[in-house]
């Protein structure tokens, strides 16, 4: 049979490629022949490039979103920290109360406020009434701090009932505060009409505002605020020990330089200043992370649909091992018949990339709804991944396309069919 099969092959001519319509032809015929099977084949890839997809594009649009959504108050906050005692033995305070409106001049500064409290100050018992019934509990652990008149801006609150004090309060050293919206809650004060009190350490203060929403300081929500003045009178409370600013996007790091010349010239060195990290350097951890999170999972998904279409296309190829043999005989090379079930296993692979990619990208929009982001799609990422589940399939046939084209033609036409 071996001499029989010769004349054949050399009457039809051995050619080494086919012409690629009909190799076209041959390979899609051979996925389409059971399609439940290529479909639970090209589910792996399909995994695998979605979870691609879905990687790099969520790390992108987070990445992208990251100087608008790394919280646009932390990234323009500055804090300065001044040192209890004054450096070389001054007498003096290090910052005065005067020194926000030498902050308030730079370039980029948008808002700024002093503070000072205490150790003594953190939790002062404050009364919204100054009866003492027996067993009365009415008493609150407050914090109670010396804030200059800016300071409702400077954390980003709204005065929800009254007002804050003013420079003239300052000025007349009046026996006023202002009261966060959780203090207020926790003495049961809600209006301000009435010109309701709170008494601590033997003295009565007036309260005039109640200030709610702080996006910064959060503390200050459960603390009373008194004029610098009034504390400096009544507590002893004299010295800044905190600056906050607030800057335009973008320039709290030059501020966070600045600041502390303009607030203790000469003693710069003496403060601490405590500014935003590098917003560039927080985007790519975000990527980082995301991306070592995921991309390992996509990469073992990308492995378990390489290894399904190497299993199914070797199988493919034991099961048609008499057509092999047959086409042999009539005279496709070994090149062909490699060539045929090579590309049957790079277009199993391709429609799992292009399914994965479509999913991946659809996965990616989604998300960036739900977060309200503006999703961020790379071109490039779109059309590489269908080339990378053909790249997946490609190599997974590579076997059983090695092992079909060193069958014999006598041998494939002896197996059982």
């Amino acid at each position: 049979m071996k001499r029989a099969a010769k004349p054949v092959r050399e009457a039809y001519g051995e050619r080494p490629w086919m012409d690629p319509r009909d190799l076209w032809t041959e390979a899609l015929a051979g996925v389409l022949a059971r399609p439940v099977r290529s479909a639970l084949t090209t589910l792996g890839t399909v995994l695998g490039i979605t979870t691609l997809v879905i990687t790099i594009g969520v790390a992108t649009t987070a990445g992208n979103q990251i100087v608008g959504r790394f919280d646009a108050l932390t990234a323009t906050s500055v804090t300065v920290t001044v040192p209890a005692a004054p450096p070389g033995g001054d007498t003096g305070p290090l910052v005065g109360w005067s020194g926000t409106d030498a902050v308030r001049r730079l370039a980029g500064v948008e808002s700024a406020a002093a503070l000072a409290d205490s150790a003594a100050t953190d939790a002062v018992q404050v009364r919204s009434n100054d009866v003492k019934a027996p067993g009365d509990t009415s008493g609150q652990s407050l914090a109670v701090v010396a804030a200059s008149a800016d300071l409702a801006t400077a954390v980003r609150g709204t005065v929800t009932a009254g007002r804050f004090y003013d420079a003239g309060d300052v000025a007349r050293h009046s026996q006023v505060a202002v009261l966060g919206d959780q203090a207020a809650q926790l003495l049961g004060i809600h209006r301000v009409e009435d010109a309701p009190a709170v008494f601590f350490r033997g003295q009565s203060y007036t309260v005039i505002g109640i200030l709610g929403g702080i996006q910064r300081e959060q503390r200050l929500s459960t603390a009373v605020m008194l004029p610098p003045t009034t504390a400096a009178d009544r507590l002893g409370l004299r010295d800044v020990t905190r600056v906050l600013v607030n800057t335009v996007l973008g320039a709290a790091k030059q501020v966070a330089r600045q600041a502390p010349i303009a607030l203790a010239p000469g003693h710069e060195d003496a403060l601490t200043v405590l500014a935003p990290v590098d917003l560039s350097k927080a985007r790519s951890g975000v990527q980082n992370d995301v991306n070592g999170l995921f991309l390992v999972l996509g990469l073992v998904s990308l492995v378990v649909g390489a290894i399904g279409i190497a299993n199914v296309t070797l199988v493919t190829v034991m099961e048609r091992v008499g057509e092999i043999g047959l086409r042999r005989a009539l005279g496709a090379s070994r090149r062909q018949v490699a060539g045929q079930f090579l590309l049957e296993s790079t277009t199993i692979g391709l429609l799992g990339g292009i399914v994965g990619a479509a999913l991946g990208i659809a996965v990616v929009v989604c998300v960036a709804a739900v977060k309200e982001w503006t999703p961020v799609l790379d071109l490039r990422l779109a059309l590489g991944a269908p080339l990378a589940g053909a790249l997946v399939g490609l190599v997974a046939g590579l076997y059983p396309s090695l092992r079909a084209a060193r069958m014999e033609p006598v041998d494939a036409l002896r197996a059982p069919s």
